[in-house]
């Protein structure tokens, strides 16, 4: 019996890094799986590696900056499970840059896909997840606690999605639903190989935070019993880069 099993979750940026390292460590556990992001191909391989561990799996198209796209994925969503029981935000995106050369519309899109869509999407499902009793995971980042230099945009996208999450908490607890924010340091994906490249240092990944690390924490708190609820998470690389 896996801890999961009977649940429904729907993982957000899963195609990668972190978002898959959870969807295929709940697939694992039982959970059947409902994965989002923005390329098919890549979501349909992570979807191939989670057949083999669930037996139920299906894969959603969509760019959670565009409002339609979130209303046909809450559509979707809710004539394909019926039920929801985990919600796990890992979608997010990122420009670097001084705040005084980093573009408006560079900042526009960061808001709408790490701090807007969560927001729509939370609202949209949130009946479900209340009727189930469910957990909501927010994916943010070491930066949504400590910002620093050039990341002013992404860093006010944390900040706000973190003060969501808090918020969130305090209106769904009484009703029996959990939420959890994660605040990983810098770890080992295809886009902090982007960033590293930006920043003009080289790439170590064996030296940064591993997405199973991340994933690891995520479901023990997913599956402790109801008598606890583990609010904030921050996890970093234990080797110094």
């Amino acid at each position: 019996m896996g801890t999961f099993d009977g649940q429904v979750a729907v993982v957000t940026g899963a195609s990668g890094g972190i978002g898959k390292a959870i969807a295929l460590g709940l697939a694992e556990q039982g959970a059947a799986l409902c994965i989002v992001g923005r390329q098919l191909e890549r979501l349909e391989e992570v979807a191939a590696c989670a057949r083999a561990r669930t037996s139920r799996v299906l894969s959603y198209r969509a760019d959670l900056s565009l409002d339609q796209d979130i209303a046909k994925l809450n559509t979707d969503l809710r004539r394909d499970c019926g039920q929801l029981d985990i919600l796990v935000h890992s979608a997010g995106i990122i420009f670097l840059g001084p705040l005084g050369q980093a573009p408006v519309e560079e900042f526009d899109k960061q808001y709408r896909v790490n701090l807007r869509a969560p927001y729509a999407l939370t609202r949209a499902l949130l009946p479900m997840i209340r009727s189930a009793r469910g957990q909501i995971v927010f994916i943010n980042s070491t930066v949504g606690l400590a910002t620093r230099a050039n990341v002013a945009q992404f860093s006010a996208t944390q900040h706000g999605l973190k003060a969501m999450a808090d918020c969130l908490r305090e209106e769904v607890n009484p009703d029996g639903v959990r939420v959890l924010t994660v605040f990983p340091g810098r770890t080992a994906t295809a886009r902090q190989a982007a960033i590293h490249q930006l920043e003009g240092r080289p790439y170590h990944p064996d030296r940064l935070l591993q997405t199973r690390d991340v994933a690891a924490v995520v479901l023990n708190a997913l599956g402790l019993d109801r008598t606890a609820e583990v609010t904030d998470i921050r996890v970093r690389s234990l080797i110094k880069p």
